[in-house]
């Protein structure tokens, strides 16, 4: 099996694998390309990060500088909203939800490397899916890691490092990020 096959079935790939690398490069000429965008043109930056997303909602605002890894793995609903300086490490699948909103110097990563030394030797990666729910507020300087499912109406505070499932109605924050407080439903 291909190392590409293996990155987009989850299995562990050689993430400098030929293949490999050129889907990063082409992500990453597709992210120049959108970066280079000027601010006062939103229309084409919405047209071009329409054309790096794999699906997209309707009111899609992606603000510069955004950087990924592959961008067809990347899937957002209506209403999605993101301040500057979003990274999205889509190695795997990251589904976004409807009315999202994601403040800056956001990173969510997919991917992880070994715990053994071995492993991270051989260059080794694996892709691990990131859900988002529906009504959720991601602060600046967040980062979610790989894995990790955030539930409905969630706001995740500034700061926070979100390293496990995180459930609906409520309020995270910390390092790593625990539940602060239910929120109300409406």
């Amino acid at each position: 099996m291909k190392e590409i096959e293996k990155l987009d079935n989850g299995d562990w790939y050689y993430f400098i694998d030929e293949d490999v690398a050129a889907r990063k490069a082409h992500a990453a000429k597709l992210c120049q390309e959108f970066n280079e965008i000027p601010a006062t043109d939103p229309e084409k930056q919405t047209e071009k990060i329409k054309e790096i997303f794999g699906s997209y909602g309707k009111n899609v605002s992606v603000q510069s500088r955004f950087n990924c890894d592959y961008g067809k793995n990347i899937h957002v609903g209506d209403d999605f909203l993101s301040n500057y300086n979003l990274t999205i490490l889509d190695v795997a699948p990251v589904n976004i939800g409807n009315n999202v909103m994601i403040g800056p110097n956001v990173d969510i990563y997919t991917v992880n490397h070994p715990m053994t030394a071995k492993g991270r030797r051989e260059y080794l990666g694996k892709g691990f899916p990131v859900t988002i729910g529906n009504d959720v507020w991601i602060g600046g300087k967040v980062t979610i890691t790989p894995g990790v499912t955030i539930g409905n109406n969630v706001v995740v505070a500034a700061g926070a490092v979100v390293t496990k499932d995180i459930p609906d109605n409520v309020l995270v924050g910390g390092v790593p990020a625990k539940v602060i407080k239910k929120l109300d439903v409406e």
